[in-house]
């Protein structure tokens, strides 16, 4: 079976996710779509508006044969570290092609990602005080005499970058985005981002034209997880936590421990924490996944250790994505989980941080992650089942 992949967040599905997977299967003529799909927490450092179950039915209702989930240790970093991650895992389960959106199709990718691995870091990042983001957005300016600014466009070269140290690159499948841009307001004829959705969810507003059935009957049974859920636990943390300990949180560098325990005292909410916190030297992305791997203690001992060992958790699959499981089973580099047993979740164990960090998101809507659940199987257009 031909296989292509996709590393997304579904945060929530929306329609532009669901021309995103069609094209995917299109342009990479392939017989199934395997989804890798951040879990209960996003790379903008976030809890995610529905838990991972949610998100994994909406997958599978608009055109995913897979859904996986990536691990927390990627989910939570930046662009370069995110996209080496998900291109792990679909690695790992052979996958044929990774499709990605970008603002720009015609980009030769995977030329670009070449260049900047053939210069040193002393070539690219010379301004400590600005963010890495930038000066990388530079460096590629410089070679294909325009700015790279646009946030997919980012990716898809981190994605590009990290294919290009496999063993066997896989073919990479560029999307042009369509309708609105990352992180737009601006509301196109059937088209909003995940960002504006998420906003307009949150206040209440009728999003129904732009997100699929599947979504909107899920975004209305679950309770809706944000920052205003953490803030109280992250403003304790700081407060009690010793400066050894918080020195020890994964991304915690240069002081910041300091600064944050300062602007804990006097902040009010969350968005009044970031505005104390922020400085041209970090992004708001940045501070946030900070944050979030504060009020989850992750440390970085605990995210070495996941990142060593990779594995894929399925969520859910279809009929045509079971038998894609079970040709690659024998084969695949990476474990394959179904079914969370008790001992995957002890200390030391695989999944022990994603377990320690979902237990935090079933307080916020009661659900149970990991333990005992089996994936779901899609078997309708609008309907999946626990199989």
């Amino acid at each position: 079976m031909r296989s292509v992949g996709i590393i997304a967040e579904f945060n929530p599905l929306h329609n532009g996710h669901v021309y995103a997977l069609t094209r995917a299967r299109q342009k990479a003529q392939a017989d199934v779509v395997i989804a890798v799909m951040s879990g209960n927490y996003v790379q903008r450092g976030e809890p995610a508006i529905v838990d991972k179950w949610a998100r994994a039915q909406m997958a599978l209702s608009a055109g995913a044969d897979v859904v996986v989930e990536l691990p927390i240790s990627v989910a939570l970093q930046s662009s370069e570290q995110f996209a080496e991650g998900g291109v792990a895992v679909l690695a790992g389960l052979h996958v044929d092609a990774i499709a990605f959106g970008t603002e720009d199709a015609s980009l030769d990718y995977a030329a670009l990602a070449a260049k900047r691995m053939q210069a040193s870091d002393t070539e690219v990042f010379r301004d400590y005080t600005r963010p890495y983001a930038s000066q990388l957005a530079d460096f590629y300016a410089s070679e294909v005499g325009k700015k790279l600014t646009a946030p997919n466009q980012m990716l898809a070269l981190a994605y590009a970058e990290a294919n290009l140290r496999l063993h066997s690159p896989l073919t990479l499948v560029p999307l042009q985005r369509t309708g609105v841009q990352h992180d737009a307001v601006n509301r196109a004829a059937g088209f909003l981002s995940a960002s504006a959705i998420r906003q307009a969810v949150f206040a209440g507003e009728d999003v129904t034209q732009y997100v699929p059935a599947m979504t909107r009957q899920l975004l209305a049974q679950q309770e809706h997880a944000s920052w205003a859920d953490l803030w109280p636990l992250l403003r304790y943390r700081l407060l009690t936590a010793t400066l050894p300990e918080l020195r020890q949180v994964d991304q915690m560098s240069e002081g910041l421990e300091y600064r944050m325990v300062a602007c804990a005292r006097t902040s009010e909410d969350f968005a009044d924490f970031l505005h104390q916190v922020k400085s041209k030297r970090y992004t708001y992305a940045r501070l946030r996944r900070l944050a979030l791997a504060t009020v989850l203690n992750l440390t970085r001992d605990d995210v070495r250790f996941d990142r060593e060992h990779v594995l894929a958790h399925v969520l859910g699959f279809t009929a045509a994505g079971r038998e894609f499981l079970h040709s690659v089973k024998k084969t695949a580099t990476i474990p394959l989980i179904t079914k969370v047993s008790s001992d995957m979740l002890a200390p030391g164990a695989p999944l022990y941080m994603t377990h320690r960090a979902d237990s935090l998101y079933t307080n916020i809507n009661g659900q149970v992650q990991n333990f005992g659940r089996k994936p779901l199987m899609q078997d309708s257009e609008f309907g999946g089942k626990t199989c």
